[in-house]
């Protein structure tokens, strides 16, 4: 990545953060004011959004300094720090505001609808502001970041629309129900970064590249006989690695460097940046998954 990109995504991702973090100071005490449960289930989710924002910014920063002889692959994976601490945060609020809901449902209380539909209009220009600036960008970390805002948006979208039946027909307990709705959607989201997350850390295959499909683009190179022991990994959730056996024909092995060029060609296609190969001839083997029995040719 060119340092211009770099500085962009950086600067985008700085005021995206910035908006996000005034705006849940904002409002929790709105939330308390108007003691609209919903609102504050709303600031538990968008809590959880700073915590991201400010990991993702905080990464551009350390992302600029190279890999060194303890950490070769650099310092990318800082950013599952960041959402890890996010979904704790967020599963430990998210029980404690379920907990005053149910009270609610037993006991209910009063809101005041216009001071939730004042906060709800801001809630909404404050997170399309910030979902224009992430959504111009290209880089994935932008993109995904750009959806949850967008889920704030539609959150907020919610919430003005069950404020101005609380203010026109009084049915205070929509508040109540806004609030499950919210923190059940907190919860799905949460399990699923938590899922994405735990797969990079376990060097599972990325979900948006299919191992076969692969092999099979890797097998149409001229003279690829065989592949085998292949690793398709993520650094960070971003970044895409390979190591892995090309069995070829002697011939291509006098070109080394030609069949190596064609075969990173066909993985940058499935989005695998960094890769590294070892070619063999069709008479040895190498590595953990070789078969004992002699290979036959195709």
């Amino acid at each position: 990545m060119v340092p211009g990109d770099r500085m962009s995504r950086k600067r985008n991702i700085g005021i995206a953060a910035v908006l996000n973090i005034g705006f849940t100071a904002v409002e929790i005490v709105g939330g308390l004011l108007t003691n609209s449960l919903s609102i504050v289930a709303d600031a538990l989710h968008d809590v959880g959004d700073s915590i991201a924002l400010s990991g993702s910014w905080v990464l551009e920063s350390r992302a600029q300094k190279p890999p060194d002889a303890r950490r070769t692959f650099g310092y990318q994976r800082l950013s599952l720090f960041a959402a890890f601490l996010s979904g704790g945060i967020l599963i430990a609020g998210s029980v404690i505001i379920l907990t005053e809901a149910v009270n609610r449902l037993r006991s209910p209380e009063e809101v005041d609808p216009e001071g939730m539909i004042l906060l709800a209009i801001l809630g909404v220009s404050v997170n399309v502001v910030a979902f224009a600036r992430l959504r111009t960008g290209e880089a994935l970390s932008e993109r995904v970041l750009s959806w949850h805002l967008l889920e704030d948006v539609l959150g907020w979208v919610i919430i003005l629309a069950g404020a101005v039946v609380i203010r026109f027909w009084g049915i205070h307990s929509i508040d109540t129900l806004m609030t499950f709705g919210l923190t059940v959607f907190i919860l799905w989201g949460v399990g699923r970064n938590l899922k994405e997350s735990l797969n990079v850390l376990m060097e599972g295959v990325p979900e948006h590249i299919d191992l076969s499909e692969v092999r099979e683009s890797l097998l149409s190179v001229e003279g690829v006989r065989d592949v085998h022991d292949v690793h398709v990994w993520s650094l960070e959730g971003e970044t895409d690695l390979f190591t892995g056996h090309i069995v070829v024909d002697d011939r291509m092995l006098k070109k080394p460097d030609r069949t190596r060029r064609e075969i990173k060609d066909v993985l940058r296609h499935h989005h695998i940046e960094h890769s590294t190969t070892e070619l063999e001839s069709e008479d040895f083997c190498s590595g953990i998954e070789c078969s004992l029995k002699p290979r036959e040719e195709t």
